[in-house]
């Protein structure tokens, strides 16, 4: 199986080319297909294995089907939580890159930092959190 044949909306495929992801890891052709149905979901795989594309890629297909009706100032639809701050950062990163032929913004909020900054990318409005 490739990537092409997910279904996916040609934005997400461009840039999964761009990564240089052409065939799905075990969990993410396992998950993308009941993610893109609107199921949920717990997956369970090694570091490494791809599990932020496994469920990012989900929501961004689905978060650009809606993008086209949406109107009005950009709220948050989809939000991850994540344990540490170095894993929020590198999903965010994760989903900038699958995201990048796309209108659809992403930011990460954590503490221990002056919180300026991350307000401002809020009200400038985002889709992911």
């Amino acid at each position: 199986m490739k990537f092409k044949d997910l279904a996916l909306e040609p934005t997400i495929l461009k840039a999964l080319e761009k990564q240089g992801y052409t065939q799905p890891t075990p969990i993410q052709e396992q998950a993308i297909p009941i993610l893109l149905r609107g199921h949920d979901l717990l997956g369970v795989a090694q570091t490494g294995t791809g599990k932020t594309a496994a469920f990012g890629i989900p929501i961004l297909n689905h978060l650009i089907k809606d993008i086209k009706t949406a109107q009005g100032k950009r709220k948050i639809k989809a939000l991850v939580v994540t344990p540490t701050r170095e894993l929020a950062i590198q999903i965010a990163e994760n989903f900038t890159a699958y995201s990048q032929f796309t209108s659809l913004r992403n930011t990460v909020i954590y503490g221990g930092v002056k919180q300026a900054k991350q307000v401002s990318s809020l009200k400038q409005g985002v889709d992911i959190l």
